[in-house]
């Protein structure tokens, strides 16, 4: 084994929350290690040629843009293009599959028209609007808070009160989504507000823990509008512009890099090339899921600190000889939370043609494509997976990068026609797909997608599929297992474990920085700078920057 080198800062995983926190520290004059296991940085949010020999760059887990904060863009001085959608959503009808429901961005009328063509009653379209313009009321005051300290539940209501949402508090912070929505009259329309609900999450709409209204409120946030944009260049542009922004401000960045354990007291172990490595920090930087940084401090504690010491945030105080007295994990239930979903990638010679053929395939794919998601079919599918079942049909979400930006696409695919899916679908919790059954439910679970897609179409998906150099059809199916073996999330859990409000308890302790911004763990000298930090969850940066912050505000 080497000498140990020493940091200010070791950074366990090259994720794009990772990256965040080498460039904010390096910046701040840190001498920082960030630590890869693959052999390019980026993790779930990368473009990969999933195809052989087609060069189409397929953002190939993460794929839309929406809690990435100005504040970031701005202070690491990144050179990201996102583009907004004109449609924010179709969703054709399952009973009669000829009509829909498409959703104008900028021209509200045309909105208004589709939900009379729906055949929904007169007032739908308003109750629509209203609802949305009334979570905005308390998104655009929560969303400047998710770069500063936490604040309490009472004073994230306050503040939200005092701008006049008091009854939009307790219908999205207090009440089961379920019951806010049934105001609505129409089942598709109460499928297309409760499927933001449910991306990546197992939950009904009336689970009384909110788990659904907390993931709600994430896909609502984002700028303080909810709006989703397109990564010009595909995600791997976003990260490649991370990389390159942790390496100017200093950061050493180390790829095929495999931590094996890490000491609480601030040594980590890795392997590169074979050799084992040690090196150690003031801090440790987890930017792994909570429960696979537990394994890791597992493997490697030789000691662990007292709860007193934790509690007075003194990182070098206290040590005494023992076993690790928590882990991360048991510190909050929704870290061990399991995903609930499989992801399609495809790549067509064209669009298909719709049973609906008043929306033009362009309108209907560019947007959020929503099949087979009333509030009905939602919840049967919930209660089928739950009974060990793939749902049928399979309630899923597409939508066409390529449309917005057709730059993944080598120019002889742009100039063919050739358009790229993405596919979500929903209620495939990890429980029914294990290392033995993985191949099986991975095929079972790709005919489902391409079924409930067909189920829209007025020709089979299949019959437009491009083939590969070996003349095989351009469909990448990735299970739960598959998520968890290729970028570590354990049981597929895109959000690297349940999501959390974003504020504190009113009794939560928030003594310490670490406490305070969202990113503690039980061990004093290792933050969280994850998807599994509070405010954690999607392509935002957020759980980086909080790290950061939290690091240098207790120096």
């Amino acid at each position: 084994m080497t000498t140990p080198q020493t940091f200010d800062a070791i950074i366990v995983g090259g994720g794009h929350n990772g990256l965040v926190a080498a460039a904010y520290l390096g910046k701040a004059g840190k001498k920082v290690l960030l630590l890869e296991r693959l052999d390019a940085v980026g993790g779930a949010a990368v473009s990969a040629q999933a195809f052989e020999g087609v060069e189409a760059w397929l953002s190939r887990y993460s794929y839309l843009v929406s809690l990435l904060p100005a504040r970031i863009i701005e202070d690491l001085g990144l050179d990201i293009t996102l583009v907004r959608r004109r449609y924010s959503s179709y969703t054709p009808d399952p009973a009669d599959p000829t009509r829909g429901l498409l959703v104008d961005n900028d021209d509200a009328r045309a909105t208004e028209a589709s939900f009379v063509r729906l055949g929904a009653p007169a007032d739908e379209f308003e109750l629509f609007e209203l609802f949305y313009e009334h979570c905005r009321r308390l998104t655009k005051v929560l969303w400047p808070t998710m770069t500063e300290p936490l604040p309490t539940r009472s004073e994230a209501k306050r503040m939200v009160t005092d701008a006049g949402g008091a009854s939009e508090w307790t219908a999205m912070i207090e009440t089961p989504i379920g019951d806010v929505i049934r105001h609505l009259h129409t089942d598709l329309v109460r499928g297309v507000l409760l499927t933001d609900a449910l991306i990546g999450t197992f939950a009904r709409a009336d689970d009384t823990d909110l788990q659904q209204n907390i993931c709600f409120l994430y896909h609502l946030i984002g700028g303080g509008t909810g709006d989703w944009d397109v990564p010009v260049g595909g995600m791997g542009a976003v990260s490649a512009e991370l990389a390159r922004a942790a390496r100017d401000a200093g950061a050493e960045l180390t790829t095929n890099a495999e931590v094996t354990a890490i000491d609480p007291a601030g040594t980590v172990r890795y392997s590169v090339d074979g050799a084992e490595v040690e090196a150690s920090a003031t801090w440790i930087l987890a930017n792994v899921a909570p429960a696979t940084l537990d394994k890791l401090v597992n493997a490697g504690s030789t000691v662990s600190y007292g709860r007193e010491q934790l509690a007075a945030g003194e990182p070098s105080a206290g040590v005494f000889e023992a076993q690790p007295f928590g882990t991360v994990a048991e510190t909050n239930r929704n870290h061990t939370r399991e995903g609930a979903q499989v992801k399609v990638n495809l790549l067509l010679t064209r669009l298909p043609r719709l049973l609906d053929e008043s929306v033009s395939p362009e309108a209907a794919f560019v947007g959020t494509f929503h099949i087979n998601e009333t509030f009905t079919q939602l919840d049967d599918a919930y209660l089928a997976a739950a009974e060990g079942d793939i749902p049928n049909p399979l309630p899923c979400e597409i939508y066409c990068h390529s449309l917005a930006d057709p730059t993944i696409l080598a120019p002889e695919l742009r100039e063919a026609g050739a358009q790229t899916l993405t596919v979500f679908g929903l209620h495939v919790p990890s429980r029914l797909v294990t290392a033995e059954n993985n191949d099986e439910m991975r095929s079972k679970l790709q005919a489902a997608v391409l079924a409930s897609l067909n189920s829209v179409l007025a020709e089979p998906i299949e019959d437009v599929l491009m083939t590969d150099a070996a003349g095989r059809p351009c469909v990448e199916t990735k299970t739960t297992f598959d998520i968890e073996r290729d970028v570590g999330m354990p049981k597929g859990n895109i959000f690297h474990g349940g999501l959390d409000w974003p504020f504190l308890e009113d009794d939560a302790p928030a003594r310490i920085p670490a406490e305070r911004w969202g990113v503690a763990t039980a061990h004093p000298r290792i933050v969280l700078c994850g998807s599994g930090a509070r405010r954690g969850g999607a392509v935002s940066g957020l759980g980086g920057h909080n790290a950061a912050m939290a690091v240098l505000e207790s120096e």
